[in-house]
């Protein structure tokens, strides 16, 4: 967290969850869910690897969220992390995003772990830590995909749900896609009816539930391939407001301008201090 150096931001885990689901909560899945052997042909009557009922509604959930002006949403990321016993423990962030397009973002974290507040108003990013009074400021690239692009490689600050509100997200889903399947319908996630799609890249299994009547996503879960351990990481996102009007102030902080400064650098690991979840930069360098 933010000592010495600085914790600006949060480090969580990246958008998603696995395949799996408890049978008696959906449908089983589609025989999409198996994809060639590497070097096989698929059989003519074998269905797409990319479904098309799934692409359709990945589709029209990122057209939903590239085309808000603005946008503000409660974030509940929740991710496992090794314990002294082997079996892994479960930790839990909650932000409060807004941003504007193309260039403002606030997000406001008060919890679990020392609260965490991150500005940024078109010109300067602020990452501001209140407990201790300490901010770090840096200048800031002009749009929003390219200041977190920004802040993933000078301070370690990444956001789980930065997918959600870059410019175009299907583009972040279909850059390396190999399989998506349509599961089946959800009436208990997010009080809503949504649509279960999962999809897979070659390092990480996702599965989304989206509104079926707003396209809005109201989870997600992840495992990444890579990973061992095969932690897993979830994702709730609620309390949806597009194209609201923001008043003026949102996303800077007078506070935050008045605190000690300290580097716009990656973070000293602290001892004792909650672990950090793996992190990916939500764009592509």
């Amino acid at each position: 967290m933010m000592r010495t150096n600085v914790r600006v931001g949060i480090m969580l885990a990246a958008l998603g969850v696995s395949l799996t689901m408890s049978a008696t909560a959906q449908q089983p899945p589609s025989p999409a869910a198996t994809a060639p052997a590497p070097g096989t042909q698929p059989s003519a009557t074998a269905p797409p690897a990319l479904e098309p009922k799934a692409i359709e509604i990945l589709r029209a959930s990122s057209a939903k969220l590239a085309a808000a002006k603005t946008m503000s949403f409660t974030a509940v990321t929740s991710y496992e992390s090794p314990s002294r016993l082997g079996p892994p423990l479960v930790y839990t962030t909650r932000s409060e995003v807004t941003m504007q397009r193309p260039n403002k973002l606030r997000v406001i974290t008060p919890g679990d772990g020392p609260a965490s507040q991150f500005y940024y108003d078109g010109k300067t990013v602020m990452a501001f830590a209140p407990a201790e009074n300490l901010v770090a400021v840096t200048a800031a690239p002009p749009t929003i995909d390219a200041t977190l692009k920004a802040a993933f490689h000078e301070a370690a600050i990444y956001f789980p749900f930065a997918d959600l509100i870059v410019a175009d997200p299907y583009k972040d889903i279909a850059d390396g896609l190999t399989v998506a399947f349509y599961i089946g319908q959800s009436s208990v996630v997010g009080g809503t009816t949504t649509d279960m799609v999962a999809f897979a890249h070659d390092d990480v299994l996702v599965q989304v539930w989206i509104g079926v009547a707003d396209k809005l996503p109201r989870r997600s879960r992840a495992i990444y391939r890579n990973d061992p351990v095969q932690l897993r990481h979830q994702m709730d996102v609620s309390n949806w407001k597009l194209d609201a009007t923001l008043p003026a102030g949102t996303f800077t902080s007078a506070r935050a301008a008045a605190a000690k400064r300290i580097p716009f650098a990656r973070p000293e690991p602290v001892p004792g201090a909650m672990p950090p979840a793996p992190a990916a930069p939500a764009t592509k360098p």
